[in-house]
């Protein structure tokens, strides 16, 4: 650890927090070990004892954090442990380090996981109950006014949750690198799938061929996310860190290597990591964090590789590589054409769609409708309707950025619905920080 030499500006701070009273069953990939390894290496690294990293205590989430994200079936106090609590409370301590100078970059290792759970909640799937970076962003916007946030996701599975929450938000940038939904659960994160009728163009996916390597991700960040970054000039950039295309991995079929996940936290430079997938306890996580944390703290990675790291095992065949190119340019004129459909979309006033999410923990489908009012001034109101075969959900939900007259047409068609059995009827007012039902 003495050759690693830290920029002293550079002040990261770090949450590990196991969940080592919550698992989905003993030897389920998701599991308390998935970050044991990791705590044993960094300390045998020495990383307690280095300068300008912080190692911080995790928090409880509030039930009023969570319903300020999500719409819980049958509440968000009946389906959350204490560890979901914890897990969103780390991102919301983290946070806080951020916005008040504490660092100039954290990470939070932290499980359970959350970017699976979309707004919509009615039990766990994929692993996720609630989004701790969806919670965590608009606590941030709560608390510090930050209007305009990028998340990338670099997990190997499509973040459908965090895509299903910010769709319709031109405000929240979400980019998702993952591996192509043909071959992968959740079979979703399609580049036609770029944002709702007053965002389209800001959510850009980029579904990666299996065995993607190394210069397939350097090429996806240099042609499309950095560029798109600049352009956009976020506030704050969020990475939903997930490390599952690692090569050992064993539920995906990705070639990412330690090294490579590090430079391309370097080149990203994310004000917040959050930790999602990765389920090769030893062969990937004890290396992939590792190179994050030295990463994000300005030291030198280049010694972080795992045992059996060969760089030329890693290079890509050139029809992947150019198949790859055809994906970041579909990526760019996605984000070209952005908020282009607008105008279109404010002449219907209300634009639909329907879908169907499938629970795989619990093995169940939801169908859900979502009627997009639509506004000159703001990206309008939303009114959602989800129907599992345990309970129903009829909400109003008002976005952050809403105006006062979209804000007052959602509050009175909440106050005339009339109760209905079996269904949560809600208002969801982020403007207000309201979340009532009846």
């Amino acid at each position: 650890m003495n050759s690693f030499m830290p920029r002293a500006q550079n002040r990261t701070a770090l949450i590990l927090f196991p969940a080592f009273d919550w698992c989905i069953s003993p030897t389920h990939p998701e599991r308390e070990e998935r970050l044991l390894y990791t705590r044993d290496q960094l300390i045998e690294e020495g990383l307690e004892d280095v300068d300008n990293i912080v190692f911080l205590n995790p928090e409880l989430a509030t039930h009023a954090d969570i319903d300020r994200v999500h719409l819980c079936a049958p509440s968000s106090a009946r389906l959350l442990t204490e560890s979901h609590l914890i897990s969103a409370g780390a991102t919301l301590r983290i946070a806080r380090a951020i916005m008040d100078k504490e660092a100039e970059k954290a990470f939070a290792i932290v499980r359970p996981p959350g970017h699976h759970a979309m707004q919509t909640v009615f039990g766990d799937r994929g692993f996720c109950i609630v989004n701790i970076e969806a919670i965590m962003i608009e606590y941030i916007r709560r608390h510090y006014g930050v209007r305009k946030v990028a998340i990338v996701d670099t997990d190997c599975h499509h973040g459908d949750g965090t895509q299903d929450i910010y769709y319709n938000d031109p405000d929240t940038l979400f980019i998702s690198l993952h591996q192509d939904g043909r071959t992968l659960f959740p079979g979703t994160g399609f580049i036609r799938e770029s944002g709702g009728p007053a965002a389209d163009g800001y959510t850009i996916n980029l579904p990666l061929p299996p065995n993607t390597g190394e210069d397939g991700f350097d090429m996806v960040m240099e042609r499309v996310v950095m560029p798109i970054l600049d352009e956009f000039k976020p506030e704050l950039i969020i990475n939903s860190a997930g490390q599952d295309n690692h090569y050992t991995d064993p539920i995906t079929n990705m070639n990412f290597t330690a090294q490579g996940y590090a430079r391309l936290n370097r080149r990203l430079n994310p004000d917040i990591c959050v930790l999602e997938g990765g389920y090769s306890i030893e062969g990937a996580l004890p290396y992939t964090n590792l190179g994050i944390i030295l990463a994000m703290a300005g030291m030198d990675y280049s010694h972080v590789k795992e045992p059996d790291y060969d760089q030329a095992r890693f290079r890509q065949p050139e029809e992947m590589s150019q198949y790859i190119a055809g994906v970041c340019d579909k990526a760019l004129e996605v984000f070209a054409n952005r908020g282009r459909t607008k105008k279109e979309a404010l002449k219907k006033k209300v634009v639909g769609e329907r879908k169907s999410i499938f629970y795989d923990t619990t093995g169940f489908n939801v169908d859900e409708t979502r009627q997009y009012h639509l506004c000159p001034d703001c990206p309008g109101y939303t009114e959602v309707t989800a129907t599992s075969p345990r309970a129903r959900i009829h909400a109003f939900t008002v976005p952050f950025n809403a105006c006062p007259t979209c804000q007052r047409t959602a509050r009175n068609l909440f106050s005339a619905a009339q109760p209905v059995p079996q269904t949560i009827t809600a208002l969801q007012d982020r403007v207000a920080d309201i979340y009532e039902t009846k």
